[in-house]
């Protein structure tokens, strides 16, 4: 019988975790699906331990990439980066590959990041943040993967979802002009920026608490680095500043305690390498390049993500967010 053409299939978790006791020495007995989004995410588990499996879409990331988040990861482990890495199955391999309804998948298994998020985060917190961030960046910047993976540039962050976007806009014309607007002022702006002293290398891209656990307050994981790719790595300190930013956005938290939060993070961050003050008065240009990446990636998997919650309610409210950033 001719399999219908398929878009997004979901592999069984009971069929996985076999998969998993036969291809690796781990013992798992313990298998269930947490994450059905743009790839999927399985817990499994033995005895002892907790692993993460994850299983890519070639819709979403090509086998090239992959193999370049497996390097990086790789990399950043062999390094002392305090990071989820990537484990080998009984015959020396990372890669898995699964005949799937819409063609083949691959999958990774991963360590798991002991403990658990802190999202009101103490200056013990902040402190090893930064610390470990910038441990982070002085290999990245280090590092020149064999294999390929995104670059975050203008066209990638900024004239490119700016593009994408246009047809969730035909009803909210307003809006758009003012996206189309602030979108010039930044490339602009961005244009002007000596960069030639940036700290360039292999941005990790949502530095949100969702995306770290703390075990014991006194070790900190980094995990999910789906969106790794090269660019300034003023980026990644962008992206945890927004956190601070969204807390005061909800009303969760004052704009001084925000700063000072950050200003613990940062003065942390510099104990172990450099970030320039340049870098730091450009982190409102770079937000506005993620909101308007996050955006144009909402509105590409629409079909598999995005269409519970990508509505014109969203983007009428993304937009105010877009403005209150501006004006912070």
């Amino acid at each position: 019988m001719t399999i219908f053409p398929t878009q997004y299939s979901v592999l069984s978790a009971k069929g996985i975790k076999a998969y998993l006791e036969e291809y690796y020495n781990l013992g798992i007995i313990n298998c269930k699906l947490i994450i059905h989004n743009v790839s999927d995410t399985y817990i499994a588990e033995s005895k002892d331990e907790k692993y993460i499996f994850k299983i890519y879409r070639d819709a979403h990331r090509s086998l090239e990439e992959i193999k370049a988040e497996v390097e990086l990861l790789t990399k950043y482990k062999e390094n002392g980066a305090s990071v989820s890495f990537p484990l080998k199955d009984v015959s020396g391999n990372y890669l898995q590959s699964f005949n799937a309804a819409e063609g083949t998948r691959y999958g990774v298994m991963f360590s798991y990041a002991k403990g658990k998020p802190v999202y009101v985060l103490g200056d013990r917190h902040l402190e090893l943040i930064g610390k470990e961030m910038a441990k982070l960046h002085l290999i990245s910047e280090a590092v020149q993967l064999s294999y390929p993976r995104k670059e975050y540039t203008i066209d990638t962050m900024l004239s490119g979802p700016l593009k994408v976007i246009k047809p969730a806009f035909d009803e909210l014309q307003g809006e758009y002009e003012y996206l189309c607007d602030t979108t010039r002022q930044i490339i602009n702006e961005i244009s002007k920026l000596d960069t030639s002293n940036f700290s360039y290398g292999y941005c990790q891209y949502d530095f949100l608490p969702k995306n770290f656990h703390f075990e014991d307050d006194n070790k900190l994981t980094f995990f999910d680095f789906d969106f790794a790719g090269k660019g300034y790595l003023i980026n990644d300190i962008t992206t945890f500043y927004i956190h601070f930013f969204l807390d005061v956005y909800y009303g969760k938290m004052k704009r001084e305690e925000a700063d000072r939060s950050f200003n613990i993070f940062l003065n942390a961050y510099r104990t172990v390498k450099p970030v320039s003050n340049e870098e730091i008065k450009s982190i409102k240009l770079f937000g506005f390049g993620f909101w308007m990446f996050y955006f144009g990636f909402h509105h590409e998997n629409f079909d598999d993500w995005s269409n519970f919650f990508y509505t014109p309610n969203f983007i009428k409210s993304r937009i105010d967010l877009f403005k209150k950033w501006m004006d912070y």
